[in-house]
């Protein structure tokens, strides 16, 4: 057994001695979702813009086409420069970073009146077109910025919610409760039940960023089962199928750990009379993982229906996982043939 601190709530020493992380950046446009939104909202606005020049419907078409021709490959190469340039963007002053996001918009607008040029029928209008290119663009990073910053109330929310759900009495009475059980006849599992019970409190309590690896939440989901596998012992069986090309997909913290309680509180527990199983999978498809969590309903005498729950967990972790992947991930949720499955799918990003 570990030798470990009494009564201490500091961090692993890896985690302390960390270094302190760097500025984050204020926009990213590095993911799918950002790319579309982008593209509409520019999109959106040339449709307007083309009003301007023309009374028929035929004409406005034709004056979209002509602006499209030269903005849509100019709103592409700027999303590509704000992405290649993250990691430098993330080392300068919120107010750089603006105005970076606004120069490389206004470079943007000069490459779309060279790509039009040729077609115009008189002089080609650089000035507006660079200036346009800053203020779409700023405009651009302003939206990104609001998109970043809604990150903080949420993982802030999903901490409190998660730090109540571990320090529930009932849970925390239950394993106290198997730890004296054990202590007699089996110290060195009581031992190892306790060091889970530090290590979970722990991991609530450490101050963590936005995204953590696989591995971590499973190895976290793997400390909370061992605890309810001393309470329930025969009556839940446990069975991982894991991937481990899939461990270095990131996942908003604590994203397994409530998902599996849920499983536990209403497949395992109420089933007193049968034997609950709970099967937690990954496995990588091409660029996006997969994660399943499935556990068996218990069974109820015919006609009575199953309590149900609030949702909150779901809630939150689909939540977590849409600001922290936008489109390119997948929550999903349901009961068949006496069982309840969790699906979530994310991409892979090493």
């Amino acid at each position: 057994m570990q030798k470990r601190q009494i009564l201490s709530t500091r961090p692993p020493a890896a985690a302390r001695g960390a270094p302190a992380a760097g500025r984050a950046p204020v926009f990213d446009a590095c993911q799918v979702g950002v790319v579309l939104r982008a593209v509409l909202l520019v999109q959106l606005l040339l449709g307007v813009a083309a009003m301007f020049g023309t009374d028929s419907f035929e004409g406005w078409l034709a004056q979209l086409a002509l602006l499209t021709g030269g903005a849509l490959p100019a709103t592409l190469a700027w999303l590509l420069a704000a992405c290649a340039a993250r990691p430098v963007l993330a080392r300068l002053a919120e107010p750089l970073q603006y105005a970076a996001g606004a120069l490389l918009g206004a470079l943007a607008g000069l490459g779309a009146c060279a790509l039009l040029a040729p077609v115009l029928d008189g002089a080609a209008p650089w000035l507006a077109s660079t200036a346009s290119g800053a203020l779409i663009a700023t405009l651009l990073v302003a939206v990104l910025a609001l998109r970043a910053r809604a990150r903080l109330p949420a993982a802030t929310t999903a901490r409190l919610t998660e730090l109540q759900a571990r320090i529930r009495p009932h849970f925390l009475f239950n394993t106290l409760n198997s730890a004296i059980a054990l202590v007699r006849d089996e110290p060195a599992r009581a031992e190892a039940l306790l060091e889970d019970l530090s290590d979970l409190f722990r991991q609530a309590l450490v101050e963590q960023g936005e995204a953590v690896t696989l591995d971590e939440e499973v190895e976290l989901a793997r400390k909370y089962l061992a605890i309810e596998q001393v309470r329930f012992g025969e009556r839940m069986r446990v069975q991982w199928q894991l991937d481990a090309r899939a461990g270095n997909a990131l996942v908003p913290p604590l994203l397994l750990q409530p998902l599996v309680e849920n499983a536990v509180r209403h497949g395992v527990e109420p089933d007193e009379q049968g034997l609950a199983k709970l099967r937690i999978s990954t496995a990588l498809r091409g660029s996006q993982v997969r994660i399943g969590i499935t556990n068996t309903l218990p069974r109820r005498a015919a006609g009575t229906p199953a309590p149900a729950g609030h949702g909150i967990a779901q809630a939150n972790v689909r939540e977590r996982l849409r600001l922290l992947h936008d489109i390119e991930c997948d929550f999903r949720a349901s009961a068949h043939k006496g069982l309840y499955h969790v699906r979530i799918t994310l991409p892979l990003r090493a």
